[in-house]
């Protein structure tokens, strides 16, 4: 099972390195990111002492990112737990939830965001060039007209986050 999963979330960075940024076999960019958060998932551990009964991943500033990770995996289980997809409008209304997404769109907003976040087990997951220096646990970006992903160690550790070897082996570590 668990090599299944490897070669899963290996295929999906395959195709998207090989396809390119604006689509991947067809997909649009939003499918893409859908697919790639949903496989973050499978391989970052966190906290044990989260007593949650769903697991909850948040979006901000992009309803068709939303509206995809809705219908593909909302109400679906997780171990114990089931994925709780929910969108936030603005800053203020931010609340607990253990991935936030935040869209191009909201990137203005980030240090807003960031500081309602800083003591929480949150990974934040943006799509904007610096953001993942400037805070994010992971951040989308563009390589050589490819989809990549920054992974910052140091953030990750903060939140209270384990990510495996193999998510970390894919990644531009910063």
């Amino acid at each position: 099972m668990k090599i299944l999963k490897s070669t899963t979330l290996l295929t999906a960075f395959m195709l998207v390195a090989f396809f390119g940024t604006t689509r991947a076999q067809g997909r649009p960019i939003h499918e893409i990111h859908s697919m790639m958060i949903y496989n973050f998932i499978k391989y970052i551990q966190w906290p044990s002492s989260d007593q949650s009964q769903n697991f909850v991943i948040a979006v901000i500033g992009d309803d068709e990112v939303y509206n995809t990770l809705n219908t593909w995996y909302g109400g679906k289980l997780r171990g114990n737990k089931k994925f709780v997809v929910k969108k936030f409008n603005s800053p203020s209304e931010i609340s607990s939830c253990h991935i936030l997404y935040v869209a191009k769109g909201s990137s203005k907003d980030f240090d807003e965001i960031r500081g309602k976040l800083s003591n929480s087990s949150t990974l934040i997951i943006t799509d904007k060039p610096g953001l993942g220096q400037k805070g994010s646990g992971i951040n989308f970006r563009t390589v050589n007209n490819k989809l990549a992903f920054e992974l910052n160690q140091k953030v990750i550790e903060q939140s209270q986050l384990k990510v495996s070897g193999q998510l970390s082996s894919m990644a531009i570590l910063i």
